[in-house]
């Protein structure tokens, strides 16, 4: 561990924005920009994905059974949604006839944004229109395209679903951000003239989203139709970093376009979605669903979902590396977030009450991981759809090497996770004296120099000293 203590780890281009900068509609320009401190400092976000695709709330249970796709997995022909919506809506009805169903009834924001808080999340990003187009504002853009009611104010909800959640949320003291998909499958205008569609509804129908209602994050989707220079997505950006109400704070993710994902970490977050993540020295953000779909999947039981312990890794993990966690949740039709997404959200935010410090506004370090003995695991590192589980890696193996500790630090400070109790831990190539505590106990804890280790004893510790989750211990000196 001694790489962690050789200067301080500082994140690239993760900077204090000034007002005077003007930015040019190019990369090159963009780039220099930097992201937000704030963002890579909140560590943890609450996505939210809504909208008509929560009345059928149906996707096959598997890795990319995504409810939210309904309407497109449906138009493919898919053999199980054909059958499901068949036999339960009929041939002959349409998806649009879907949202006089989405009602929005029991919506409650304020309700929302307490358990958003409670959860320990520190952002919000809520989907304020994916690809099917529905747009949860008052959108003149979206009625006008399709000819017909497409939004929750003019539609069935007859109210400003996106606007209500947002001054809720900032009122609960988190940053609220949306999701905004660049493409709507069946847009009329975007089947028949795409560089039109650009013009007269993606373009404008942003630009309105961001100046009513002022953005902290936008997380950009839908890109990968077209390049970046045919979303004009360069000009776009440098409307939001010169002009826009959110030019000095808004952080933006890396989807502008087919060849931009995974690129441009000057002025964009990297992202991963259920995939492995990415290692320290970018700014990323890893998003999964509490199950396997972002929208709400009345398929899914209670086996489908992550345990809040998996929860609790998977933030650890990501942080360790350098990266944010952003958990989805999806509500259903009538506008109520299901029972058990609620408690493992609580169940995150006890075990961050007790250690946020090791969280929050933390660096990784260089080394964010310490290995058991044995052959460390390749494992899969794509950032989409990826086999990768941390809670199977914590796990002993006689196959391979398991991780023993996860990392994180802060000036003078260093945090080590530990996956489970045991009562002797090993914080290898560290050997100095340190202040020692574990966080959320009050028991003093022994250690003891070990050549070039040290040894923490916890020992003393009894189950009722310790809460679920990872056991954190601080050493500060």
């Amino acid at each position: 561990m001694k790489k962690c203590w050789i200067g301080t780890f500082l994140l690239l281009f993760s900077v204090s924005l000034t007002a005077q900068k003007k930015f040019e509609a190019n990369w090159n320009s963009l780039n220099t920009r930097g992201i937000p401190t704030w963002f890579n400092d909140a560590k943890f976000g609450i996505f939210i994905h809504w909208g008509v695709y929560a009345v059928p709330s149906f996707a096959v249970v598997a890795p990319g059974g995504y409810s939210e796709w309904y309407w497109h997995t449906l138009n493919s022909g898919n053999k199980a949604n054909k059958e499901f919506h068949e036999k339960n809506y009929g041939k002959d009805f349409q998806y649009q006839d879907f949202e006089k169903q989405f009602t929005a009834s029991l919506y409650n924001p304020a309700q929302w944004a307490d358990i958003f808080r409670r959860s320990g999340a520190k952002y919000v990003v809520l989907t304020s229109k994916h690809h099917e187009g529905y747009c949860l504002w008052d959108s003149k853009q979206a009625d006008a395209s399709w000819g017909r009611p497409w939004n929750a104010v003019t539609g069935t909800p007859k109210r400003d679903l996106l606007g209500d959640l947002t001054n809720e949320v900032r009122k609960a003291g988190l940053k609220m951000g949306f999701y905004y998909s660049l493409y709507e499958w069946y847009n009329p205008l975007w089947l028949k003239d795409r560089a039109k569609y650009v013009d007269e509804v993606m373009t404008p129908q942003f630009k309105d989203l961001v100046t009513k209602y002022k953005p902290s994050v936008i997380f950009s989707d839908g890109e990968w139709e077209m390049s970046d220079t045919a979303w004009k997505s360069p000009a776009l950006l440098a409307w939001l970093f010169n002009e826009s109400p959110v030019k000095d704070e808004v952080a933006v993710d890396d989807r502008w376009g087919n060849n931009t994902r995974g690129h441009n970490n000057g002025a964009t977050y990297l992202t991963s979605e259920y995939g492995a993540g990415m290692q320290p020295g970018v700014i990323w953000e890893e998003s999964q669903g509490i199950g396997q779909s972002y929208g709400y999947n009345r398929m899914e039981s209670a086996d489908d979902y992550k345990k809040s312990g998996e929860l609790i890794l998977m933030l650890v993990d990501i942080v360790s590396r350098g990266g944010n966690l952003l958990l989805d949740i999806g509500p259903t039709a009538d506008g109520r977030i299901p029972v058990i997404m609620q408690q493992k959200l609580l169940e995150i935010g006890k075990w961050l009450e007790v250690n946020g410090e090791a969280i929050y506004e933390t660096k990784p370090c260089k080394t964010p991981y310490q290995w058991s003995a044995g052959k460390i695991p390749e494992g899969d590192k794509e950032a989409y759809m990826s086999k990768f589980k941390v809670a199977e890696l914590v796990k002993p193996s006689k196959e391979h090497a398991n991780i023993e500790l996860f990392f994180t630090q802060k000036p003078g400070v260093l945090y080590c996770f530990v996956p489970g109790y045991r009562d002797k831990v090993v914080i290898r190539d560290y050997n100095r004296k340190a202040a020692v505590e574990v966080l959320g106990v009050k028991k003093p804890v022994k250690t003891q120099v070990q050549g070039k280790n040290l040894l923490v004893d916890l020992s003393n510790l009894r189950p009722g000293d310790l809460g679920e989750g990872p056991i954190v211990i601080k050493l500060k000196g």
